[in-house]
């Protein structure tokens, strides 16, 4: 079995340089999205999405392979998936994670985000799926009701159908987008730069996904 967690975010030549793949029993990718000149949502304390994203992947990466889940990270450093000469470095990254996905065939994606609003009192985490796709609404199912259980249970918010995001609409294996927090609001941002509070969501996401693989093994 192959499992994905976390955006996918790198180019071919990096896969070759940074990444090992590994056919094993259960088998994960994590896509840390952004990276390189792509900061993501600058928080409203200047932090970066870029940062928190990859910390938090890294986390997740550890904590599933101490459960013998073969993970795969489509960037360990701050890089973007797109060639420095490129015209649209955004949209050549979105390409390539996607192709990347879809070359691993994994059997869960998993792509971790940080939120932004215009309205600084919106909160909570929240994960996106393909509306279409019965295996990504209960993979998202599970990841939302794990982020609610561990990090806030005054959180109403539900895993949301959405069929509009590039990445959801171009993967061909089970996806989740997971809005880890909003970088808008001032006490989700100081939180979600504490290595606790990011231990706290990688279990969340951990959890989530060890839940769908033991499923969907049934």
């Amino acid at each position: 079995m192959k499992f994905v967690n976390s955006r996918f975010q790198f180019s071919t030549k990096h896969i070759t340089k940074n990444q090992t793949y590994h056919i094993g029993t259960n088998y994960r990718n994590l896509l840390p999205p952004h990276g390189g000149n792509d900061p993501g949502k600058i928080g409203v304390d200047d932090s970066l999405e870029k940062d928190i994203n990859l910390i938090i992947a890294r986390k997740v990466q550890t904590m599933l392979e101490q459960q013998d889940v073969e993970v795969v990270m489509t960037r360990e450093e701050d890089i973007g998936l797109y060639d420095e000469n490129a015209s649209n470095k955004k949209a050549q990254d979105l390409k390539n994670r996607c192709a990347l996905i879809n070359e691993t065939q994994p059997d869960c994606v998993v792509s971790i985000h940080q939120n932004s609003y215009h309205e600084e009192y919106v909160s909570g985490a929240q994960v996106f799926y393909y509306g279409t796709s019965a295996d990504a609404q209960r993979l998202a199912q599970t990841l939302q009701a794990k982020l609610v259980s561990y990090l806030d249970p005054e959180n109403t918010r539900q895993a949301k159908a959405n069929e509009s995001y590039y990445l959801l609409k171009k993967t061909e294996a089970p996806i989740a987008i997971v809005e880890c927090g909003f970088l808008s609001n001032w006490e989700e941002a100081k939180k979600l730069q504490e290595e606790s509070y990011q231990s706290r969501v990688a279990w969340a996401v951990t959890m989530g996904v060890m839940e769908y693989l033991n499923e969907s093994l049934q």
